[in-house]
């Protein structure tokens, strides 16, 4: 762990909540926010998020499944999120998401005009900004909690409905 978490304190409340209360918060309900309001399909929703843990290399992300009304999907899902291009268990949607979940950490600035055809054909605009804005929220924690060390003890709340 790159941080010093002081004795018998909770790593993730700790980073998160005491050493920047302010950013901490707000990170946090960002965070947790798109897990609360999402209007994405639980299967495209968790493709893009176990893409993004796969490159961010996050262990808590990686183990962690998103559940909606008790379902969450299935076991051999985060095997197909590795081969998303070839899988034959995803709709167009899902894998759609898991590409441009890759795309946009690692890929950003080739997303041409036909990769933006493909995704307006599945998806509304406010579901892109949707999934823009939950792939970022989790490259950037994701991998803020793997580079600090933090995500091999992260342990976080299940947001309701989620």
């Amino acid at each position: 762990m790159q941080i010093d978490i002081p004795e018998g304190a909770e790593p993730i409340p700790y980073v998160w909540g005491e050493l920047v209360p302010k950013i901490g918060q707000a990170a946090s309900t960002f965070s947790l926010s798109v897990y609360e309001y999402t209007t994405l399909g639980l299967r495209e929703f968790e493709a893009a998020r176990l893409r993004i843990a796969q490159i961010n290399g996050c262990l808590f992300c990686l183990d962690w499944r998103t559940e909606r009304d008790g379902e969450k999907v299935e076991e051999g899902f985060l095997d197909a999120v590795t081969q998303w291009r070839t899988t034959d268990t995803f709709d167009e949607r899902t894998r759609l998401a898991a590409e441009y979940a890759e795309r946009y950490a690692v890929d950003h600035h080739n997303l041409d005009g036909e990769f933006w055809d493909r995704m307006k054909a599945h998806y509304s605009q406010a579901e892109i900004v949707e999934l823009s804005m939950s792939i970022g929220s989790w490259l950037a924690f994701g991998r803020l909690n793997h580079v600090l060390g933090l995500d091999s003890v992260c342990v976080l709340q299940s947001p309701q409905g989620s």
